[in-house]
């Protein structure tokens, strides 16, 4: 008989906080995302109604002289505002780093120096009842001794098992040390597990390295003795016999808890056809040469995925679970479906009478430069439950879905209704191949039994202006992004129409509608502002009225041209509006009306389009023209922010599903000293141009008062935001354009 555990399924929360060295450069994760300086940030945690939160006291941090130079003031005051909020921290000692710069990870000294931390830290702490001394000691020392990325920058098989040995010691060394002061500590040990597949001629190295990912744990849990499979291979490495039978005797330490962090990319597919895929993926192992692939962009049949790898944890050490981090690098929905789905994952396994205590929201706060494996520092930024991109920490939907779990409410945001990317066709970057030769039978099994609580008719989102340009990017990119949706014409629902509004919202029942539609011909407005007005305010305010009448978030758009360019600062939300033109004037009563009409309407302002998926936006016409040595007339005096369509949707898109309401600004940043508040039409022709290349000398350009528009337009219309910056760079968004043009 299954007898359920004795613990509920709980969610816990995750900072992100590597401190990891390269070369003689250190990269704190704490520093980037600010959370060094915010204390505020606990309040933020405990209103998501976690029970513990993986938190860090780091010994590079705290301790980076020598413990009697150490400076607990920052720890004292947040582990006490932790206490203060009921929330357990799980102290992390040592995250993906290798301690100050007098030891490393293949100092036989390493472990009595953590362990003297460790100590400092239970004999300061003594409430304290959760520890991870070391995160993902397997993953570090691979990182660090196998393939050269982080300190001290080993390539080779010995100072990866040394770097193991010496880590595995470490915790067991700083968990006595902490037990001599607690002796009820708990250790939460973490680390990430994949899987490993390949072609049959590879299966031997697949083999080894789904016994690998094992080793950390099995250390630690005094599995590996000389009849141990990874004993020989140690042997191998390089590890002496002494040493190793002296390393494996100091080392026992069973987790009281195993925290599993587990990726979509965790999954490995090793394949020697090296002309199937790009260069950056190949490697080897000295016999053969392959590429090293994410599974999921290659296997044809369904991956492992959370239950699996957790069922099969659960097998081998019958001891109490939880996963310690669930984050995907994606758009919104994705990080809503993938955090859902190992929750469904870990309820399932609870039924079935696995111990699982909790998931983790990791990256609380985001991410830094994990693109390159901390290994650079660009500012490459993954946001997570907390969008970091505003003044102050933004909650995103992430953060209602934790609420939402952590008190027993089912969710119910209809974009979970749909499989996440990695289950669906487009995952397969590569010509598919089987991965079943190295799955095996029962995870063939097991795979089958979880099937995914999807349902076969999610609720759209509707989009008006099926003909425009702005309606089509929609619908393109909701494609992309599995996102249910109706792309309506004017025939189909027309906004100037209410009871056609409010007949079709009764019909499709959407969660959402985004108003493409709109009256866009600056220029002809000037002699038909009644047609202007009808669509542009009118519209708008229809929409809006019914919307809130069904409940149903609204997203639409207005425009820079919204103010008259008597500034030489970026325009935010906050300011005066004063437009020079109908079209401007239709605007700014549309954004009046909606928001009285419906508060809760989002009504992003955005100048200045160019896309991939069109022929007439500005950017696509220069280079058509100059390309042809045709002359092309822009404005050397009209500054603007241009936005590069795809991610203006795309971030519109996130914004509406996190909830958000009001005004914002959205338009791409610019990074170059010369466009720090916007550009030129004429510098944009020559920005795209010279990336293009494509010669200037047909380009004229003229002072806005000389080309002898109709509409009068601001000579300044840059859009900054005092809500977030939320957009990529220029530079890098004209880039993709001449990549999605492909």
């Amino acid at each position: 008989m299954v007898v359920n555990p004795k613990y509920p399924v709980e969610i816990w929360g995750g900072l992100e906080c590597t401190v990891n060295r390269v070369g003689e450069e250190y990269f704190d994760q704490l520093e980037r995302n600010g959370h060094a300086r915010r204390l505020d940030d606990l309040e933020l945690f405990a209103q998501l109604g976690i029970k513990k939160i993986r938190y860090p006291v780091l010994w590079e941090r705290v301790a980076p002289d020598g413990l009697e130079n150490a400076n607990w003031s920052w720890v004292d005051v947040r582990l006490e505002r932790l206490r203060e909020l009921g929330i357990t921290p799980i102290v992390g000692l040592v995250h993906h780093g290798s301690g100050p710069r007098d030891t490393s990870l293949v100092d036989p000294e390493f472990p009595r120096k953590l362990a003297e931390f460790a100590y400092a830290v239970s004999e300061r702490y003594p409430w304290v009842t959760h520890y991870t001394p070391i995160n993902e000691p397997l993953t570090t020392a691979r990182f660090s001794g196998m393939y050269g990325h982080w300190y001290p920058h080993g390539r080779d098989n010995l100072t990866f098992a040394r770097a193991l040995l010496v880590e595995c010691q470490a915790i067991a060394l700083s968990m006595q040390a902490i037990r001599e002061v607690n002796p009820n500590a708990q250790l939460v040990q973490t680390e990430d597990l994949g899987k490993t597949y390949s072609t049959p001629r590879l299966l031997y190295q697949a083999g080894l390295e789904n016994e690998r990912r094992w080793l950390s744990f099995d250390l630690l849990c005094g599995y590996v003795t000389p009849l141990h499979p990874m004993w020989g291979y140690l042997r191998y490495c390089g590890i002496s016999e002494a040493e190793l039978e002296a390393a494996c005797h100091n080392i026992y330490c069973p987790p009281d808890i195993m925290g599993i962090n587990h990726y979509v990319t965790s999954e490995r597919f090793l394949d020697e056809h090296l002309e199937n895929y790009p260069a950056w993926t190949h490697g080897g192992n000295g016999w053969d040469k392959y590429a090293d692939l994410d599974a999921v962009r290659v296997c044809a049949e369904s991956l492992a995925g959370p239950y699996t790898l957790l069922q099969e944890v659960w097998e081998r050490y019958r001891l109490p679970l939880a996963v310690t981090e669930v984050h995907v690098n994606c758009t919104r929905e994705e990080q809503l479906r993938w955090l859902y789905e190992v929750w469904n994952a870990a309820q399932k396994l609870q039924d079935e009478g696995v111990d699982i205590r909790a998931i983790t929201a990791w990256s609380l706060l985001g991410s830094y430069d994990w693109n390159s494996l901390v290994t650079r520092s660009v500012g490459y930024y993954e946001s997570g439950v907390f969008d970091l991109r505003s003044p102050h920490p933004r909650s995103t939907m992430i953060a209602k879905l934790v609420r939402d779990l952590a008190t027993g409410h089912q969710p119910n945001h209809p974009l979970l209704d749909t499989p996440g990317w990695w289950h669906r066709p487009e995952r397969l970057l590569y010509p598919a191949v089987s991965c079943e030769n190295s799955r095996g039978a029962e995870g063939q099994r097991r795979t089958l039994l979880y099937t995914l609580p999807y349902t076969l008719t999610p609720s759209p989102l509707v989009i008006t202006g099926a003909r425009g340009t702005l309606g089509q990017a929609f619908a393109r990119l909701c494609e992309m992004r599995s996102i249910t949706y109706h792309l309506l014409t004017r025939h189909e629902m027309d906004i100037t129409n209410l009871k056609s509004v409010n007949a079709m919202l009764k019909e499709l029942k959407p969660w959402a509608v985004v108003n493409a539609a709109g009256y866009v011909r600056v220029d002809d407005a000037e002699r038909e502002p009644h047609i202007c007005l009808k669509i542009n305010t009118e519209g708008a305010t229809i929409l809006a009225t019914a919307c809130a009448q069904h409940n149903t978030a609204l997203l639409t758009f207005s425009s820079d041209l919204v103010f008259n360019g008597a500034v030489t600062n970026p325009y935010v939300e906050s300011d005066i509006v004063a437009p020079l033109n109908v079209y401007g004037c239709s605007k700014v009563l549309a954004e009046k009306l909606v928001l009285q009409a419906y508060p809760a309407s989002l009504v992003i302002r955005t100048s200045a389009f160019f896309g991939p998926w069109d022929e007439y936006n500005f950017v696509t016409v220069a280079l058509r023209e100059l390309s042809a040595g045709n002359a092309f007339v822009a404005a050397e005096d009209g500054v603007v922010s241009p936005t590069y369509i795809p991610d203006l949707v795309n971030v519109s898109l996130d914004l509406l599903i996190d909830g958000e309401s009001g005004l914002w600004h959205l338009a791409n940043k610019s990074t170059s000293a010369q466009l720090t508040e916007g550009i030129a039409w004429a510098e944009l022709a020559k920005l795209a141009a010279k990336q293009a290349g494509i010669s200037v000398s047909n380009l004229i350009t003229l002072p806005m008062r000389e080309i002898g528009l109709p509409a009068k337009r601001p000579t300044y219309s840059v859009l900054g935001s005092d809500r977030g910056q939320l957009m990529p760079c220029l530079d890098h968004a004209i880039s993709r354009y001449f990549n999605d043009r492909c």
